[in-house]
């Protein structure tokens, strides 16, 4: 009897092992699919300034949640769940609190690992420079910018740290009424950081500009193409692969070229 009760209870906990485990792995797998999930959403958050690239960023970072405590404005949270963004990882939402482009940047220095990179925003004097923030660009709506409809607004334009450069008004004749003139806003992306306030001022129910990553937001030209009259800018030929091809339509004359494909109406 003794043999058949050992037998039964060791069998007994042997079932409830195996159901914690089976249990402990399933919920393990659901939070690191759900994990996944969210990570699959970062190409669109906007980090803190002087954040790495991306993907070093996400490697570095700690998730100690002190660029958020120096922070006088409130401006960065930390993601939680449900927030569909990698857990713990700093960011922030224009629309709700802007950056505020402090001068001395506290958030950036009490990094302890440096995935918010001092070098990123201190010039060459070793002086912090907030036109170094590159948290990423303002982009216009103009079918949703009431600027391009003719209506008078510059509060994207009045918002701006940068006053005249980030952000400029472009004038320019209103043909449909032939008395009236649109200021239109238009971001200059080399100076634009990304810091949101524009975005906060805009007057639309959904703003008309909002603040997206430069990965996303800008394209690039790549080494085919350069400004002829930019001394910088002919640095980049020097990773540039020269290629060279013939078509077919060189090897022939101007006029057989231009006749080529007419041939049967000819022999009419």
């Amino acid at each position: 009897m003794n043999i058949i009760k050992n037998y039964q209870e060791n069998r007994r906990k042997f079932l409830l092992k195996s159901a914690r485990t089976i249990g402990l792995v399933v919920l393990g797998g659901l939070t690191w699919s759900a994990y996944l999930s969210e990570v699959k959403a970062t190409s669109l958050i906007l980090r803190p300034p002087a954040a790495l690239k991306e993907d070093d960023f996400l490697a570095t970072c700690i998730k100690c949640g002190l660029c958020v405590e120096a922070c006088p404005f409130d401006t960065l949270k930390l993601a939680k769940p449900g927030d569909n963004l990698p857990l713990g990882i700093p960011y922030f939402i224009p629309r709700d609190i802007p950056c505020y482009m402090c001068v001395d940047i506290p958030c950036v220095p009490i990094c302890p690992t440096n995935a918010l990179d001092e070098k990123l925003v201190k010039n060459k004097d070793n002086e912090f420079e907030i036109r170094q923030m590159e948290m990423g660009v303002a982009i216009v709506d103009e079918k949703s910018c009431v600027a391009f409809w003719g209506i008078q607004c510059d509060a994207c334009y009045r918002a701006c740290p940068l006053l005249g450069e980030a952000i400029n008004i472009v004038y320019e004749k209103n043909e449909r009424t032939g008395k009236h003139a649109f200021l239109k806003p238009v971001v200059d992306s080399d100076i634009c950081t990304g810091c949101g306030l524009c975005e906060k001022a805009c007057i639309t129910e959904k703003p008309a500009i909002f603040v997206l990553p430069k990965d996303v937001a800008l394209g690039k030209v790549g080494n085919h193409y350069i400004k002829g009259w930019d001394k910088a800018d002919e640095q980049r030929l020097k990773d540039a692969n020269a290629t060279k091809g013939v078509t077919n339509i060189n090897k022939k004359s101007a006029i057989d070229s231009l006749n080529s494909g007419l041939e049967d109406l000819l022999d009419d």
